[in-house]
């Protein structure tokens, strides 16, 4: 990993002298700087913010689900810290908010918020999709449990958020796939259809013979998010019709969801499919 450097005391101690910073380091934040050239990491960015708080922050949110193995993170996301009355800048949120020492653990000798205080924070501070994503993303990722984030929630009953930490967290569902599934799902939920299951095996016999986003199986309705890269590689469309016609064959319908669909016209179709399977459904469009 590239160096990283707390300028005052780096020139203090001899590390490095002004000529030398100038010459082979460049800002990182405030008084804080690494090695020229070098692309900096979400890891290397997280290390750098802490340093600006002079080591009293605790790397929090987005960012620590990331070092906790969550996936889909850019590496430019916007470093939070909690714990440090610090002023904001340009790629760094610092929060002056209370944080016990059980809220906290070591990633590589870097102070982050644990799982369950990163849970706490996600639902809070992000809106509501988002939020439901960040948090599928790291049940994803690795199991937590509600009842822990619910207890936080008491904890620290009078924050910021709480109330809509709350109402997601029983929509937390570690089955998304990717961000945008999150949403989905989420969309669905507020059109006032029954929750989704998420990565629904389909069975030939009792061998697995393909793996659905989410839907209901016991109405053998499925929604399916279809990212640009399916349809843009000839190759992989192929499969896919050919899978589609697969699930048709075994009894589904599955509605497939592409970026240009508007909310009300894929969940138009998803109504449909369930009426036509018996499901006593009556989506609320307007919203979407």
């Amino acid at each position: 990993m590239a160096e990283i450097l707390l300028a005052g005391e780096a020139l203090a101690t001899g590390v490095v002298t002004r000529h030398g910073l100038r010459r082979w380091y460049e800002p990182l934040f405030r008084g804080v700087y690494i090695e020229k050239g070098v692309e900096p990491s979400l890891r290397a960015r997280a290390i750098g913010a802490w340093l600006a708080t002079r080591r009293e922050g605790v790397v929090a949110g987005v960012a620590a689900s990331a070092l906790h193995g969550a996936p889909w993170v850019d590496p430019a996301e916007p470093i939070e810290l909690v714990g440090v009355k610090s002023e904001g800048q340009d790629g760094l949120i610092a929060r002056s908010e209370r944080i016990a020492a059980d809220e906290i653990t070591r990633i590589s000798g870097l102070p982050v918020t644990s799982r369950v205080r990163t849970a706490f924070d996600l639902g809070r501070h992000l809106d509501r999709p988002e939020a439901l994503a960040r948090l599928d993303a790291l049940m994803w990722n690795q199991h937590f449990q509600i009842t822990d984030v619910l207890a936080l929630s008491e904890r620290y009953s009078r924050a910021r958020g709480v109330r809509q930490l709350r109402e997601v967290l029983p929509l937390v569902d570690g089955g998304a796939s990717s961000p945008r599934e999150s949403c989905i799902r989420l969309l669905l939920i507020d059109a006032g259809f029954p929750q989704p299951e998420t990565q629904i095996a389909v069975l030939r016999g009792v061998t697995p013979v393909a793996w659905l986003d989410m839907g209901w199986q016991d109405f053998q309705v499925a929604v399916e998010y279809d990212g640009d890269h399916h349809r843009k590689n000839r190759r992989q469309y192929v499969k896919d019709i050919a899978r589609l016609r697969m699930l048709e064959a075994l009894g589904w319908i599955v509605i497939r969801v592409i970026a240009e669909d508007t909310p009300r016209e894929w969940l138009a179709r998803v109504e449909a499919a369930l009426i036509n399977r018996g499901c006593a459904v009556e989506a609320n469009l307007l919203a979407a």
